[in-house]
């Protein structure tokens, strides 16, 4: 038999508190949509009575048509000496029309006594009418205990005190929360066992909700799991103050992929939309990936080192725990000087180019030559195919560069001024374009893209999104050597080139002619 584990997501209120994390009404809309789409049993909105962005959230989240998720509202108990009734937090809650609210109580004696100033009595009762009050306007009711661990540690015959007081005014689940993200996973396993029996005269489930402050968030989710929690609270790649929340990726990844005989979890497709959702809450947070992410980083199925692209090729569970198709990921075979002939093979495209293994041979020498000099060819997978192509006889350049000139220019008012010129041959026709550009590099775009268009229209498709330069021998200093990665993208992949070279202009101007030229010759 399994036993079915909620996912609760707080992502859109909690992770907002990270620190650059700001989501806007229609990106915590679409986010939302997403996590219903991943099976997501509840999504906790926000706190209504905080700010108007969150109130109109449930407005308009009420007009979504969710198939798996439930909406929830956060909220506090009620403020002392006020009833709940009277409340504005409770009345806040109550407009927000969220059928689930959650609540947070203070669990510890301290924060009690020292944080919130009240007596450790009107705490109970704080809680006790809060819970009372919402249940009896028909509301589901998921109490958080805040500071938990710490507080049972510190006195646990209060902290005791106060889950109970909370299963016995009506909670549908006590949520154990490691607010300082301290404590260790077997204490984790412990006290959640403690907790459950002082609930179970109630008949109240426990929950868990970590931090990730000791890099235990994932870990420490799974041993409450394992101790009988039987809903989860995170976040979408652990986003969240100080150093985040439990990465409800890897919690879903590991439940229902490592540990799926015992539990059952998700609605829908579940698990292949995680690398989906995981890059999306990225994008709309404005937030670079984790290459390293477990299941879903770009890095998580990349092999390097031909020892591991030999063995994979052969059996990829050897270097692989599950297929990277699972969770929506896939497989990655990076070249590198420390790359050996399997690994050149299986990048090698078209697959009957990887058949010759005297381009084979060349290929992986060039790619030793050129890293030497300082090239990088994992995040520039389109400057490799054309390497390959070159090398192989198998492309012609569709334009040659003659002269480019790059203009930049300070006004009196501080403005910036920036024009290229470029001169380029196709076939035998000489085009030569001027264009202004917010930069040296979008002026040269530009103008590249000026000579080119008449030829071939297609370019109009392609788009420069991002732009990387790295120093490669910062010993030199203002000297130094750079590195230039460009990402470009059609309607139908994405691709990346580099350049190398003392002048950062050259290098980015290599880079751009790499990503034109690939546009061109991949059919």
């Amino acid at each position: 038999m399994t036993r079915r584990i909620q996912i609760y997501d707080t992502s859109l209120r909690d992770g907002s508190q990270g620190e650059g994390i700001n989501f806007s009404l229609e990106d915590k809309l679409a986010i939302t949509r997403r996590l219903d789409e991943a099976g997501i049993d509840f999504v906790e909105g926000g706190y209504p009575l905080s700010n108007e962005k969150d109130a109109q959230y449930f407005v308009r989240a009420a007009e979504l048509r969710l198939q798996y998720t439930t909406v929830c509202a956060f909220g506090m108990t009620r403020r002392k000496g006020v009833k709940p009734s009277e409340d504005p937090g409770m009345k806040a809650l109550l407009q927000s029309g969220a059928k689930v609210l959650t609540i947070v109580g203070k669990t510890s004696s301290f924060h009690v006594t020292e944080v919130l100033r009240v007596s450790l009595e009107e705490n109970l009762a704080m809680i006790r009418e809060t819970i009372e009050y919402l249940r009896g306007e028909s509301r589901q009711v998921f109490y958080d205990a805040e500071h938990f661990f710490d507080g049972w540690k510190l006195d646990p015959d209060y902290a005791k005190l106060t889950i109970q007081t909370a299963a016995r005014a009506g909670a549908g689940i006590i949520v154990l929360c490691d607010t300082n993200g301290g404590t260790m996973p077997e204490e984790i396993s412990e006290l959640v066992r403690a907790a459950q029996n002082a609930t179970a005269s109630a008949n109240v489930p426990v929950g868990i909700h970590t931090h990730n402050d000791c890099d235990l968030g994932v870990a420490n989710s799974l041993a409450a799991v394992d101790a009988g929690a039987v809903q989860v609270q995170g976040t979408i790649n652990g986003i969240g103050e100080r150093c985040g929340n439990a990465d409800l990726v890897s919690v879903i990844g590991n439940l229902r992929l490592k540990k799926g005989d015992r539990y059952d979890l998700l609605s829908g497709p579940g698990v292949k939309h995680l690398t989906e959702l995981s890059r999306f809450v990225y994008e709309t947070a404005n937030m670079s990936y984790r290459p390293s992410q477990a299941f879903v980083g770009s890095s998580a199925f990349a092999h390097k080192g031909g020892m591991h692209v030999h063995a994979v090729a052969r059996a990829a569970s050897s270097y692989e725990h599950i297929e990277p198709e699972t969770v929506g990921n896939e497989r990655r075979i990076l070249v590198s000087e420390l790359s050996g002939r399997a690994n050149i093979k299986e990048r090698i495209k078209p697959k009957e180019l990887a058949q010759d293994a005297e381009l084979v041979k060349n290929v992986l020498a060039r790619i030793v030559e050129l890293e030497n000099r300082g090239y990088q060819f994992e995040a520039a997978d389109a400057s490799f195919d054309l390497l390959v192509w070159k090398l192989a006889g198998k492309m012609k350049p569709h334009f040659e560069r003659l002269h480019y000139h790059v203009n930049v220019e300070c006004n009196t008012d501080g403005s910036l001024e920036t024009e290229a010129t470029v001169k380029l041959r196709i076939d035998d026709e000489v085009r030569h374009e001027v264009s202004e550009g917010d930069g040296p590099v979008n002026a040269l775009d530009a103008a590249l893209r000026k000579a080119l268009l008449h030829r071939y229209p297609q370019l109009e498709e392609m788009t420069l999104v991002d732009y990387k330069v790295r120093v490669i021998n910062s010993e030199a200093g203002t000297a130094a050597g750079v590195r230039v990665v460009i990402e470009s993208r059609d309607d139908k992949e994405i691709w990346g080139t580099v350049g190398v070279s003392e002048n950062v202009i050259e290098a980015s101007w290599l880079a751009l002619c790499d990503s034109f030229e690939y546009m061109l010759s991949k059919g």
